[in-house]
């Protein structure tokens, strides 16, 4: 049976995630099924639970250097930055150390969050893939209850942090010649942005 925390602080929450559990938690826009981005075997789980085939899901951390030592290039960090921390996720290249997160495509959507009781999480779990707590084609889980109703217990663990909202991040691909929306979220570019 799946394991409820009420909240994100929980150092059982912390074990459960270190040791390379499935589970949904909120994340600062819907639900999200999550893994620790640095453990290959939690991420395969994940993908297998959501029936994800070249169809990456995102990374979050709560700063920069987390995704630096992840293994991303700081140059596309330095990149993405100054669109962080916030409700965007920003499409950036890995290298083969990270094809297990890319699922072998080469790139793969990464944030930094903004939201203070994830951050606060992630600083201790460090980065976390994610992908919206759904089954493939429908919505996503804005409640803990629609959450379970997807999944059951083929999660380890569900945390409740009330009702979110159903409007997933801002997906962008930084180029040269501007930002080019790959999806639109709930976070809009500021009107001087050179969208594509």
């Amino acid at each position: 049976m799946a394991l409820l925390f009420s909240n994100s602080n929980d150092n059982n929450l912390i074990k459960e995630i270190a040791k390379g559990a499935v589970g949904v938690l909120p994340t600062d826009t819907v639900y999200g099924l999550v893994a620790s981005a640095r453990n290959p075997h939690a991420v395969a789980g994940l993908y297998k639970l959501k029936h994800r085939e070249n169809k990456p899901g995102t990374v979050i951390a709560a700063s920069c250097e987390q995704l630096i030592q992840l293994g991303v290039d700081q140059k596309y960090i330095d990149e993405a930055k100054t669109f962080w921390p916030n409700q965007i996720s920003i499409i950036l290249p890995v290298g083969p150390d990270l094809y297990y997160l890319s699922q072998g495509l080469g790139s793969i959507a990464f944030r930094v969050v903004a939201d203070d009781a994830l951050r606060t999480l992630l600083e201790k779990t460090g980065p976390l893939l994610t992908s919206s707590a759904n089954d493939p084609g429908d919505p996503p889980a804005t409640t803990i209850q629609m959450a379970k109703d997807y999944f059951q217990d083929k999660v380890a663990y569900y945390v409740d942090g009330g009702k979110k909202s159903d409007n997933p991040s801002t997906i962008i691909q930084i180029q040269d010649a501007g930002v080019k929306v790959i999806r639109q979220g709930v976070f809009v570019l500021p009107p001087d942005a050179k969208v594509l």
